[in-house]
C-alpha cells in the first residue's frame, strides 16, 4: 500500500488495511488517494466493488439457469448425459449455487448499508461535538 489514505495513527492504519483487503478481494490492487478523497469514500467504493462482483456472479448463474448451460458454473466442460433442447437448466446444483450466491448478495448488501450508515452517523456525531 504505497499511498495510504490519511495514515496518521493506528486507527487509520487499521482502516487502511481493512479497506485495502476489501479492495483486494473485490479485484483491485490498492485504494489510493487518487481514487478516493477520504477513507469513508474509499470504504463506500470498496463495498460497491464487492457488490458489483457479487451481482455479476448472480447474473451469470441466473443466465445459466435461463439459457440451460451449466458448464461454467460447475467448472465442467462437455456433457456427460444426452443433450436436450430445453429452454433452461433446472439442475439442482446450479439452482443451489444461484440461491447461495443470491443470499450472499443479500448479506453483502445489508452489511454495506449498515456499515456505511453507522460510520456516517458516527462522523456526523463527531462533527456536531467539534462545533
Amino acid at each position: 500500500m504505497s499511498s495510504a489514505i490519511n495514515s496518521t495513527d493506528s486507527n487509520s492504519q487499521f482502516l487502511n488495511t481493512m479497506i485495502s483487503n476489501g479492495a483486494a478481494s473485490a479485484g483491485q490492487t490498492t485504494v489510493s488517494t487518487d481514487q478516493s478523497n477520504s477513507w469513508f469514500e474509499a470504504l463506500a467504493k470498496a463495498w460497491g466493488n464487492a457488490l458489483d462482483q457479487q451481482a455479476n456472479k448472480v447474473t451469470a448463474l441466473s443466465n445459466q439457469v435461463s439459457d440451460g448451460s451449466d458448464a461454467s458454473a460447475t467448472g465442467q466442460t462437455g456433457s456427460t448425459g444426452s443433450s436436450t433442447a430445453s429452454s433452461g437448466s433446472d439442475n439442482p446444483s446450479v439452482l443451489t449455487q444461484l440461491t447461495a450466491e443470491s443470499l450472499k448478495m443479500q448479506f453483502l448488501s445489508t452489511s454495506a448499508s449498515t456499515s456505511t450508515n453507522a460510520v456516517g452517523q458516527a462522523l456526523s456525531t463527531l462533527g456536531q461535538k467539534q462545533s
